[in-house]
């Protein structure tokens, strides 16, 4: 018979894994239970951190199609559920390592492919979507200027010569 309390926790962590865009597992061993808090609360309302066993992450990844992260449930772990900006999460974990040698991202789950810890940190480096927006925002105002200074410049030379012209004719009469 299975144990009530597994069969909950396995199926939260179903709805989790269903309801997320993309994982990360990462090791906690040796964080303060305040420490966790804090990277809790700097992960943000779109990331939640679990600590779960390995065996029920397994099997819960599994039957969501979720493959691949065998390899990583190994020691303790914790999986971050993202559901909003994956990169803003990343850029935050990757911090938190900085800062905390204890803390280990050991690979994630990311558009249909699990992702190792160097594929984490590359995502980390990404612009996230705000900011790739407002660059092309401002690519695209530039371009539109220079696009409208040329369409411009046909008609303002025109007047210049019309005016030239007409100056040229004043002088003459």
């Amino acid at each position: 018979m299975a144990n009530p309390k597994n069969t909950a926790e396995l199926a939260a962590l179903k709805e989790k894994f269903e309801a997320a865009s993309s994982i990360v597992l990462t090791e906690y061993r040796g964080l303060t239970v305040g420490q966790l808090q804090e990277l809790r609360g700097e992960l943000g309302f779109d990331v939640e951190y679990h600590v779960a066993k390995n065996t029920l992450i397994k099997i819960a990844a599994n039957e969501q199609g979720i493959e691949g992260l065998d390899d990583l449930l190994v020691g303790p772990t914790a999986v971050a559920f993202i559901k909003g900006e994956a990169v803003d999460a990343a850029k935050v974990m990757k911090k938190f390592n900085k800062d905390h040698d204890a803390f280990v991202i050991k690979g994630g789950y990311m558009d249909g492919k699990a992702i190792d810890a160097a594929q984490v940190d590359a995502i980390a480096e990404m612009d996230n979507r705000e900011t790739t927006l407002a660059k092309l925002a401002g690519a695209f105002e530039g371009s539109l200027a220079k696009a409208a200074g040329l369409f411009q410049a046909p008609a303002s030379k025109t007047a210049r010569l019309v005016a030239a012209l007409q100056d040229k004719q004043d002088d003459a009469a």
